[in-house]
């Protein structure tokens, strides 16, 4: 069986050949992967919504810090263990749900429907990838997958040189840099919607190859990761226009 590339670690090639060797009951389909990915959604949307308002009625940034490395840590577990993610998946869509919900919050109040507008564009964007994907307007070629996983690199290095001057009283910001920034975060937000192609096509290709039925969840999972990478990054954008504005 031959595995693609993909920029998405979740994809991997690594932890995509360990699933094929665990006795599942069925066969995953594409129908399948949507369902799933219509649950998880449902349960960020829940959890979301819990703790929004847990921050909307003045709480502190607890709840978004346990989300965040909770979900990191669940993350790491589905990676390293994809044949768990029919049980990890849903945990890791909760917890997801509580630092997103909580966040977003955090934004909104300072920035009054400013979440609105993200999860809306959020939402476009990725049915535009996946009409972009399906009509054949966006290729998933071998130059494609090597430009985006690429780019996708150089995004991954620019966050980890803005962290670690941060921790020296340093950094990056975009917000600083004007327009500059602005462009740099639009480019930073394509990158993420052509990772949702990547997606849709690995995805594609493993159900076409038999994978065993719990890929379903494991797919449903990799698109949530990048999704939630793909509303931040929208989020911020917004934040840079309307702090410019």
């Amino acid at each position: 069986m031959r595995i693609g590339k993909s920029s998405n670690p979740t994809l991997g090639k690594n932890a995509l050949t360990r699933v094929y060797n665990v006795a599942d009951s069925g066969q995953m389909t594409i129908n399948g992967t949507v369902n799933k990915m219509i649950i998880s959604l449902l349960l960020v949307a829940t959890a979301g919504y819990f703790s929004w308002n847990y921050v909307a009625e003045g709480g502190n940034s607890s709840l978004m810090y346990a989300g965040a490395i909770g979900g990191f840590v669940v993350a790491m577990v589905t990676i390293f263990k994809a044949e768990w993610a029919n049980y990890t998946t849903p945990i890791y869509a909760i917890l997801e749900g509580i630092f997103l919900g909580a966040i977003s919050a955090f934004f909104n109040a300072m920035i009054p429907g400013i979440v609105f507008q993200a999860v809306a564009l959020t939402m476009g964007v990725a049915f535009a990838m996946l009409f972009a994907y399906k009509s054949g307007l966006i290729k998933a070629s071998s130059k494609f997958k090597r430009g985006v996983v690429a780019a996708t690199g150089g995004i991954f290095i620019f966050y980890m040189i803005s962290l670690i001057g941060s921790f020296f009283g340093g950094g990056i910001s975009l917000a600083s840099m004007g327009l500059l920034g602005i462009g740099i975060q639009l480019f930073i937000v394509v990158i993420a919607a052509l990772n949702l192609i990547l997606d849709f096509d690995m995805i594609e290709r493993i159900s076409s190859n038999g994978a065993p039925k719990v890929m379903e969840w494991y797919g449903a999972f990799s698109l949530m990761v990048t999704l939630v990478w793909l509303y931040l990054e929208i989020l911020k954008l917004l934040a840079l226009l309307a702090n410019r504005n």
